[in-house]
This record gives C-alpha cells, sequence and structure tokens, in this order.
C-alpha cells in the first residue's frame, strides 16, 4: 500500500475543509489507505490528556457503543484515553481514521495498525508536508482543527479548562457545529 494524495480539486476530497475557518483549508492531503472511508458520516473524538476516572469509563463504553454500531471514528488518538479508545474500536470491523499531527512520510505503522489498514477500513490521513515529521503542539492544534473540520459530529470526552481543547470547542461552536460533551 502505498501513500496517495488528496487535492481540492479531487472529488473525495474532505467536504467543510473550506468552511471551516482554520489555516489547513484548501491543502493537499496525504493519505494511506482506504480513502473511501472519508465518505459518509464521521463522529470526532476528543479528550485532553489529564481525565477523570468516571470519564474514561463513559468513553470506553462509547468507544465500544460507536464499534459496534459501526460508526466512523476519526481523531489524532493521541492522548492516553483516545489510545485506549483506538484499541477498543480497533477490534470492530467498523471504519476509522488516524490522524497523526505530522507528515505521514516515513511514518512507522504499528503492526495493530496492519491489518485494518489493508482490510480497507482504517485511513491514515494528514493535511501537512513531508517536511513536517515531527509532532509539534503547534501541528496537534492545527490537526485537531482539521480532525473537527471533517467531521460530521464532534464529541469531547473531557476538556480541561484553559486548554487546547477548550478553545477548540469553543472554535467549532462558534462555527456552528454541535458538540457532544461525554
Amino acid at each position: 500500500m502505498e501513500l496517495t494524495t488528496i487535492k481540492p480539486d479531487d472529488p473525495g476530497y474532505p467536504p467543510g475543509m473550506a468552511a471551516a475557518g482554520i489555516g489547513l483549508a484548501q491543502q493537499t492531503l496525504q493519505a494511506w489507505g482506504n480513502a473511501d472511508v472519508l465518505k459518509g458520516e464521521k463522529v470526532a473524538l476528543f479528550c485532553s490528556t489529564r481525565c477523570p476516572g468516571d470519564l474514561i469509563l463513559k468513553a470506553y463504553d462509547l468507544a465500544k457503543k460507536l464499534r459496534d454500531d459501526g460508526v466512523t471514528v476519526i481523531s489524532g488518538f493521541h492522548s492516553p484515553v483516545e489510545k485506549e479508545c483506538l484499541r477498543i474500536l480497533l477490534r470492530g470491523k467498523q471504519p476509522i481514521i488516524i490522524c497523526p499531527a505530522r507528515s505521514l512520510v516515513n511514518l512507522r505503522v504499528p503492526g495493530e495498525w496492519k491489518r485494518p489498514l489493508e482490510g480497507g477500513r482504517l485511513l491514515l490521513l494528514s493535511p501537512f508536508s513531508a517536511t513536517q515529521r515531527r509532532v509539534t503542539a503547534a501541528l496537534a492544534k492545527l490537526r485537531n482543527e482539521f480532525v473537527a473540520a471533517i467531521a460530521t459530529k464532534v464529541c469531547f470526552v473531557h476538556v480541561s479548562p484553559g486548554g487546547e481543547l477548550e478553545a477548540l470547542r469553543d472554535l467549532v461552536r462558534r462555527h456552528g457545529r454541535t458538540t457532544v460533551d461525554v
């Protein structure tokens, strides 16, 4: 499987990017996997790094429900709770979109991603160029805006007061998008 690009004028380019009001609008995207996964409903999943225990359990229950209902989930899957939700989702058959906060060039694919990737239900997607090979806080912020922009629904498991996810949730709401808090 090889890396492909999705240009803004391609029919498969995610709707919502131009209207999102983010710095990544009209970027050429890097994709690895089945780009058809971009079609249809997508639920974005976000959780701050520090999360109360009762919400962690609710997040796992939510991931199981999304998996069992066959819902496509998109996220950076970077925080500890997001990573565990990904492990739960990988046990299902529904599509998953993983958006690293870096380029896909030279990205090492973990072993547990290979089977879903080859099976056409996992898509790795990035709006970053080949020169952006290291995750930074600035790239993570842009990645989260990108994920929220192409998602149909945006779900926040936990938002730490004053953190980047609080600013993202406010941005999403300012653009008239509905958010769901767990």
